[in-house]
Protein backbone atom coordinates (compact mmCIF):
# COMPACT_ATOMS: atom_id res chain seq x y z
CA UNK A 1 0.00 0.00 0.00
CA UNK A 2 1.31 3.45 -0.91
CA UNK A 3 1.58 5.85 2.03
CA UNK A 4 0.99 9.61 1.62
CA UNK A 5 4.71 10.34 2.00
CA UNK A 6 5.55 7.86 -0.76
CA UNK A 7 3.11 9.51 -3.17
CA UNK A 8 3.97 12.55 -5.21
CA UNK A 9 1.45 15.22 -4.23
CA UNK A 10 1.82 18.38 -6.31
CA UNK A 11 0.62 21.78 -5.16
CA UNK A 12 -2.32 22.66 -7.37
CA UNK A 13 -2.65 26.39 -6.66
CA UNK A 14 -1.75 29.25 -4.34
CA UNK A 15 -4.19 32.13 -3.83
CA UNK A 16 -4.33 35.25 -1.69
CA UNK A 17 -6.63 38.04 -0.48
CA UNK A 18 -6.21 41.07 1.78
CA UNK A 19 -8.53 42.58 4.40
CA UNK A 20 -8.08 45.90 6.20
CA UNK A 21 -9.80 45.87 9.60
CA UNK A 22 -10.27 49.01 11.73
CA UNK A 23 -9.02 48.94 15.31
CA UNK A 24 -11.59 49.00 18.10
CA UNK A 25 -10.11 52.30 19.37
CA UNK A 26 -7.26 54.64 18.36
CA UNK A 27 -3.89 52.97 19.01
CA UNK A 28 -0.33 54.23 19.31
CA UNK A 29 3.03 53.29 20.73
CA UNK A 30 6.24 55.22 21.27
CA UNK A 31 6.87 55.86 17.57
CA UNK A 32 3.69 55.12 15.57
CA UNK A 33 -0.09 55.62 15.60
CA UNK A 34 -2.59 53.54 13.61
CA UNK A 35 -6.32 52.94 13.18
CA UNK A 36 -6.40 49.71 11.13
CA UNK A 37 -4.49 46.50 10.48
CA UNK A 38 -4.32 44.56 7.20
CA UNK A 39 -4.56 40.77 7.26
CA UNK A 40 -3.28 38.95 4.15
CA UNK A 41 -4.58 35.41 3.69
CA UNK A 42 -2.77 32.75 1.63
CA UNK A 43 -4.23 29.38 0.65
CA UNK A 44 -2.40 26.43 -0.91
CA UNK A 45 -4.30 23.50 -2.43
CA UNK A 46 -3.20 19.93 -3.11
CA UNK A 47 -5.05 16.64 -3.47
CA UNK A 48 -8.37 18.23 -2.51
CA UNK A 49 -6.93 19.68 0.71
CA UNK A 50 -6.44 23.37 1.56
CA UNK A 51 -3.66 24.80 3.71
CA UNK A 52 -4.22 28.23 5.27
CA UNK A 53 -1.59 30.85 6.07
CA UNK A 54 -1.57 34.56 6.80
CA UNK A 55 0.53 37.59 7.56
CA UNK A 56 0.00 41.16 8.72
CA UNK A 57 1.25 43.30 5.83
CA UNK A 58 0.22 45.72 3.12
CA UNK A 59 -2.28 44.55 0.47
CA UNK A 60 0.56 44.41 -2.08
CA UNK A 61 1.79 41.24 -0.34
CA UNK A 62 -1.17 39.43 -1.92
CA UNK A 63 0.11 40.29 -5.40
CA UNK A 64 3.54 38.88 -4.55
CA UNK A 65 1.89 35.69 -3.31
CA UNK A 66 -0.23 35.13 -6.42
CA UNK A 67 2.65 36.14 -8.71
CA UNK A 68 6.24 35.17 -7.98
CA UNK A 69 5.54 32.86 -5.05
CA UNK A 70 2.70 30.91 -6.64
CA UNK A 71 4.82 30.51 -9.74
CA UNK A 72 7.68 29.11 -7.68
CA UNK A 73 5.73 26.42 -5.81
CA UNK A 74 2.76 25.40 -7.98
CA UNK A 75 3.12 21.83 -9.29
CA UNK A 76 5.97 21.19 -6.83
CA UNK A 77 5.85 18.59 -4.02
CA UNK A 78 3.47 19.52 -1.19
CA UNK A 79 5.14 17.39 1.48
CA UNK A 80 8.36 19.44 1.53
CA UNK A 81 7.71 22.96 2.91
CA UNK A 82 11.42 23.71 3.53
CA UNK A 83 12.20 22.93 -0.11
CA UNK A 84 9.36 25.18 -1.25
CA UNK A 85 10.66 27.88 1.12
CA UNK A 86 14.01 27.69 -0.69
CA UNK A 87 12.21 27.88 -4.04
CA UNK A 88 10.38 31.05 -2.96
CA UNK A 89 13.56 32.71 -1.68
CA UNK A 90 15.26 32.01 -5.00
CA UNK A 91 12.30 33.36 -7.00
CA UNK A 92 12.31 36.77 -5.26
CA UNK A 93 16.02 37.49 -5.61
CA UNK A 94 15.42 40.59 -7.72
CA UNK A 95 12.50 41.85 -5.61
CA UNK A 96 14.48 42.11 -2.37
CA UNK A 97 13.61 39.80 0.50
CA UNK A 98 13.25 42.03 3.61
CA UNK A 99 9.93 43.71 4.29
CA UNK A 100 6.87 43.01 2.19
CA UNK A 101 8.40 40.11 0.29
CA UNK A 102 9.44 38.32 3.49
CA UNK A 103 5.91 38.78 4.84
CA UNK A 104 4.45 37.27 1.66
CA UNK A 105 6.83 34.29 1.93
CA UNK A 106 5.74 33.92 5.56
CA UNK A 107 2.07 33.60 4.64
CA UNK A 108 2.72 30.96 1.97
CA UNK A 109 5.16 29.02 4.14
CA UNK A 110 2.56 28.85 6.94
CA UNK A 111 -0.04 27.66 4.42
CA UNK A 112 2.30 24.96 3.12
CA UNK A 113 3.08 23.65 6.61
CA UNK A 114 -0.64 23.59 7.39
CA UNK A 115 -1.28 21.81 4.09
CA UNK A 116 1.31 19.14 4.87
CA UNK A 117 -0.09 18.54 8.35
CA UNK A 118 -3.64 18.27 7.00
CA UNK A 119 -2.56 15.84 4.29
CA UNK A 120 -0.93 13.71 6.99
CA UNK A 121 -3.97 14.06 9.26
CA UNK A 122 -1.90 15.33 12.21
CA UNK A 123 -1.80 18.59 14.19
CA UNK A 124 0.65 21.21 13.00
CA UNK A 125 2.56 21.11 16.30
CA UNK A 126 3.29 17.40 15.71
CA UNK A 127 4.39 18.04 12.13
CA UNK A 128 6.86 20.60 13.52
CA UNK A 129 8.27 18.20 16.13
CA UNK A 130 6.64 19.53 19.30
CA UNK A 131 8.69 19.29 22.49
CA UNK A 132 6.33 21.40 24.66
CA UNK A 133 2.64 20.73 25.25
CA UNK A 134 1.74 24.46 25.25
CA UNK A 135 3.15 27.92 24.56
CA UNK A 136 3.20 30.40 27.50
CA UNK A 137 1.81 33.83 26.66
CA UNK A 138 1.87 37.40 27.91
CA UNK A 139 -0.96 39.90 27.40
CA UNK A 140 0.13 42.78 25.17
CA UNK A 141 -1.53 46.13 24.48
CA UNK A 142 -1.46 49.02 26.92
CA UNK A 143 -1.25 51.53 24.07
CA UNK A 144 -0.04 55.07 24.72
CA UNK A 145 -3.39 56.27 23.34
CA UNK A 146 -5.20 54.63 26.28
CA UNK A 147 -6.18 56.67 29.31
CA UNK A 148 -5.20 55.28 32.70
CA UNK A 149 -8.62 53.73 33.25
CA UNK A 150 -8.49 51.77 29.99
CA UNK A 151 -4.89 50.76 30.66
CA UNK A 152 -5.69 49.42 34.10
CA UNK A 153 -8.78 47.58 32.90
CA UNK A 154 -6.99 45.83 30.06
CA UNK A 155 -3.87 44.76 31.97
CA UNK A 156 -5.80 43.87 35.11
CA UNK A 157 -8.28 41.89 33.03
CA UNK A 158 -5.54 39.68 31.61
CA UNK A 159 -4.23 38.92 35.09
CA UNK A 160 -7.74 38.00 36.22
CA UNK A 161 -7.87 35.52 33.31
CA UNK A 162 -4.69 33.84 34.55
CA UNK A 163 -2.26 35.61 32.17
CA UNK A 164 0.32 36.66 34.74
CA UNK A 165 2.64 38.53 32.37
CA UNK A 166 1.45 41.76 30.73
CA UNK A 167 3.04 44.43 28.54
CA UNK A 168 2.32 48.10 27.95
CA UNK A 169 3.63 50.73 25.53
CA UNK A 170 5.84 53.61 26.68
CA UNK A 171 7.93 56.39 25.15
CA UNK A 172 5.47 58.63 23.30
CA UNK A 173 5.26 61.07 26.22
CA UNK A 174 8.15 60.27 28.58
CA UNK A 175 6.85 62.76 31.14
CA UNK A 176 3.77 60.56 31.59
CA UNK A 177 5.54 57.19 31.63
CA UNK A 178 6.27 57.01 35.36
CA UNK A 179 2.63 57.64 36.26
CA UNK A 180 1.34 55.18 33.64
CA UNK A 181 3.69 52.41 34.76
CA UNK A 182 2.74 53.01 38.39
CA UNK A 183 -0.94 52.75 37.43
CA UNK A 184 -0.28 49.51 35.58
CA UNK A 185 1.58 47.99 38.51
CA UNK A 186 -1.25 48.93 40.87
CA UNK A 187 -3.78 47.30 38.53
CA UNK A 188 -1.98 43.96 38.20
CA UNK A 189 -0.64 43.64 41.74
CA UNK A 190 2.75 42.45 42.90
CA UNK A 191 2.31 38.85 41.77
CA UNK A 192 2.21 39.52 38.01
CA UNK A 193 5.15 40.39 35.75
CA UNK A 194 5.09 43.82 34.10
CA UNK A 195 6.78 44.42 30.73
CA UNK A 196 7.29 47.70 28.83
CA UNK A 197 7.87 48.33 25.12
CA UNK A 198 9.26 51.64 23.84
CA UNK A 199 9.32 50.66 20.15
CA UNK A 200 12.65 52.45 19.81
CA UNK A 201 11.41 55.78 21.15
CA UNK A 202 14.27 56.61 23.54
CA UNK A 203 17.83 57.76 23.00
CA UNK A 204 20.55 55.65 24.64
CA UNK A 205 20.83 57.85 27.72
CA UNK A 206 17.06 58.21 28.04
CA UNK A 207 16.74 54.44 27.86
CA UNK A 208 19.22 53.91 30.68
CA UNK A 209 17.46 56.53 32.80
CA UNK A 210 14.04 55.02 32.22
CA UNK A 211 15.30 51.50 32.79
CA UNK A 212 16.26 52.55 36.32
CA UNK A 213 12.89 54.23 36.87
CA UNK A 214 10.98 51.24 35.53
CA UNK A 215 12.97 48.96 37.82
CA UNK A 216 11.37 50.78 40.77
CA UNK A 217 8.08 49.19 39.62
CA UNK A 218 9.67 45.75 39.19
CA UNK A 219 9.58 45.86 35.37
CA UNK A 220 11.27 42.69 34.14
CA UNK A 221 11.22 43.18 30.35
CA UNK A 222 12.23 46.32 28.44
CA UNK A 223 11.56 45.91 24.74
CA UNK A 224 13.29 48.05 22.13
CA UNK A 225 14.47 50.76 24.53
CA UNK A 226 16.29 52.23 21.53
CA UNK A 227 15.87 51.54 17.83
CA UNK A 228 16.45 47.91 16.92
CA UNK A 229 18.80 49.23 14.23
CA UNK A 230 21.06 50.65 16.97
CA UNK A 231 22.81 47.44 17.99
CA UNK A 232 25.45 49.25 20.00
CA UNK A 233 22.76 51.17 21.86
CA UNK A 234 20.89 47.97 22.63
CA UNK A 235 24.12 46.35 23.79
CA UNK A 236 24.82 49.24 26.15
CA UNK A 237 21.37 49.10 27.72
CA UNK A 238 21.64 45.31 27.99
CA UNK A 239 25.05 45.59 29.66
CA UNK A 240 24.39 48.60 31.90
CA UNK A 241 20.68 48.20 32.68
CA UNK A 242 19.27 47.10 36.04
CA UNK A 243 19.81 43.50 37.17
CA UNK A 244 16.74 41.34 36.60
CA UNK A 245 15.48 43.40 33.65
CA UNK A 246 15.82 41.68 30.27
CA UNK A 247 16.44 43.82 27.19
CA UNK A 248 14.85 42.43 24.05
CA UNK A 249 14.33 43.15 20.34
CA UNK A 250 13.99 41.33 17.03
CA UNK A 251 10.35 41.67 16.01
CA UNK A 252 11.37 43.60 12.87
CA UNK A 253 13.71 40.87 11.65
CA UNK A 254 12.96 39.54 8.18
CA UNK A 255 16.04 37.47 7.36
CA UNK A 256 18.48 35.24 9.21
CA UNK A 257 21.49 37.60 8.97
CA UNK A 258 19.52 40.27 10.88
CA UNK A 259 19.16 37.95 13.86
CA UNK A 260 22.75 36.71 13.57
CA UNK A 261 24.04 40.28 13.73
CA UNK A 262 21.86 41.11 16.73
CA UNK A 263 23.12 38.07 18.60
CA UNK A 264 26.76 38.64 17.61
CA UNK A 265 26.49 42.19 19.00
CA UNK A 266 25.30 40.90 22.38
CA UNK A 267 22.37 43.29 21.91
CA UNK A 268 19.63 41.37 23.74
CA UNK A 269 19.01 39.12 26.71
CA UNK A 270 16.14 37.43 24.87
CA UNK A 271 15.57 37.46 21.11
CA UNK A 272 12.20 38.03 19.43
CA UNK A 273 10.98 36.74 16.07
CA UNK A 274 7.67 37.04 14.23
CA UNK A 275 6.41 34.05 12.22
CA UNK A 276 4.49 36.38 9.88
CA UNK A 277 7.61 38.47 9.12
CA UNK A 278 10.67 36.25 9.43
CA UNK A 279 9.79 34.12 6.37
CA UNK A 280 7.28 31.92 8.11
CA UNK A 281 7.59 28.79 10.18
CA UNK A 282 10.65 27.60 8.26
CA UNK A 283 12.38 30.93 8.85
CA UNK A 284 11.55 31.13 12.57
CA UNK A 285 12.78 27.59 13.22
CA UNK A 286 16.13 28.68 11.81
CA UNK A 287 16.15 31.69 14.13
CA UNK A 288 15.38 29.30 16.99
CA UNK A 289 18.45 27.27 16.03
CA UNK A 290 20.61 30.39 16.41
CA UNK A 291 19.23 30.79 19.93
CA UNK A 292 19.76 27.11 20.70
CA UNK A 293 23.45 27.44 19.77
CA UNK A 294 23.79 30.18 22.42
CA UNK A 295 21.40 28.74 25.05
CA UNK A 296 19.46 31.98 24.61
CA UNK A 297 15.69 32.20 24.86
CA UNK A 298 13.43 33.09 21.94
CA UNK A 299 10.15 34.96 22.43
CA UNK A 300 7.60 34.77 19.61
CA UNK A 301 6.05 38.01 18.44
CA UNK A 302 2.28 38.13 17.84
CA UNK A 303 0.09 36.09 15.41
CA UNK A 304 -0.87 33.89 18.38
CA UNK A 305 -2.89 31.26 16.53
CA UNK A 306 0.11 30.20 14.42
CA UNK A 307 2.79 31.04 16.95
CA UNK A 308 1.15 28.77 19.53
CA UNK A 309 2.02 25.77 17.34
CA UNK A 310 5.49 27.04 16.45
CA UNK A 311 6.30 27.69 20.10
CA UNK A 312 5.83 24.03 20.96
CA UNK A 313 8.76 23.20 18.64
CA UNK A 314 11.17 25.86 19.98
CA UNK A 315 13.68 24.41 22.43
CA UNK A 316 14.70 27.64 24.19
CA UNK A 317 11.19 29.11 24.24
CA UNK A 318 10.44 32.02 26.60
CA UNK A 319 6.86 32.96 25.67
CA UNK A 320 4.52 34.39 23.02
CA UNK A 321 3.07 37.88 22.70
CA UNK A 322 -0.73 37.67 22.98
CA UNK A 323 -1.27 40.99 21.19
CA UNK A 324 -4.64 42.72 21.52
CA UNK A 325 -5.02 43.59 17.81
CA UNK A 326 -4.13 40.13 16.54
CA UNK A 327 -6.22 38.34 19.15
CA UNK A 328 -9.24 40.39 18.07
CA UNK A 329 -8.62 40.02 14.32
CA UNK A 330 -7.91 36.30 14.46
CA UNK A 331 -11.12 35.74 16.42
CA UNK A 332 -13.01 37.66 13.73
CA UNK A 333 -11.27 35.87 10.86
CA UNK A 334 -11.12 32.25 11.96
CA UNK A 335 -13.14 29.50 13.54
CA UNK A 336 -11.14 27.16 15.74
CA UNK A 337 -9.08 29.78 17.61
CA UNK A 338 -7.26 28.70 20.75
CA UNK A 339 -8.18 30.33 24.06
CA UNK A 340 -5.73 30.92 26.92
CA UNK A 341 -5.68 28.30 29.64
CA UNK A 342 -3.46 28.80 32.66
CA UNK A 343 -1.51 31.56 30.93
CA UNK A 344 -0.72 29.46 27.85
CA UNK A 345 -2.11 28.41 24.47
CA UNK A 346 -2.28 24.65 23.94
CA UNK A 347 -2.76 23.37 20.38
CA UNK A 348 -5.59 20.92 19.81
CA UNK A 349 -3.88 17.59 19.26
CA UNK A 350 -7.06 16.04 17.87
CA UNK A 351 -7.29 18.42 14.89
CA UNK A 352 -5.26 18.25 11.69
CA UNK A 353 -3.15 21.26 10.77
CA UNK A 354 -3.46 24.40 12.87
CA UNK A 355 -7.20 23.85 13.15
CA UNK A 356 -8.25 27.25 11.78
CA UNK A 357 -11.03 27.75 9.23
CA UNK A 358 -11.21 31.09 7.46
CA UNK A 359 -14.54 32.95 7.78
CA UNK A 360 -14.40 34.55 4.34
CA UNK A 361 -18.02 35.74 4.36
CA UNK A 362 -17.57 37.51 7.72
CA UNK A 363 -14.50 39.36 6.48
CA UNK A 364 -15.80 40.23 3.02
CA UNK A 365 -16.82 43.79 4.07
CA UNK A 366 -13.15 44.47 4.88
CA UNK A 367 -11.70 43.04 1.69
CA UNK A 368 -9.29 45.38 -0.16
CA UNK A 369 -7.78 42.89 -2.62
Amino acid sequence: MTTPLEAQVPIDSVEAAAYTIPTDAPESDGTLAWDSTTLVIATARAAGTVGLGYTYAGPAAAEIITGKLAGAVTEEEAFAPPARWADMRHAVRNLGRPGLVAEAISAVDIALWDLKARLLGEPLCFALGAMHAATPIYGSGGFTSYDDSTLRAQLGGWVERGIVRVKMKVGRDPAADAERVAAARAAIGDGAELFVDANGAYTRKQALLWAQRFADHDVRWFEEPVSSDDLEGLRRVTHDGPPGMDITAGEYGYDLPYFQQMLDAGAVDCLQADVTRAQGITGVLRVAALCDARSLDLSLHCAPQISAHVGTAVWHLRHLEYFHDHVRIESMAFDGVLEPDGGALQPDRATAGHGLTFKAQDLEPFRVR
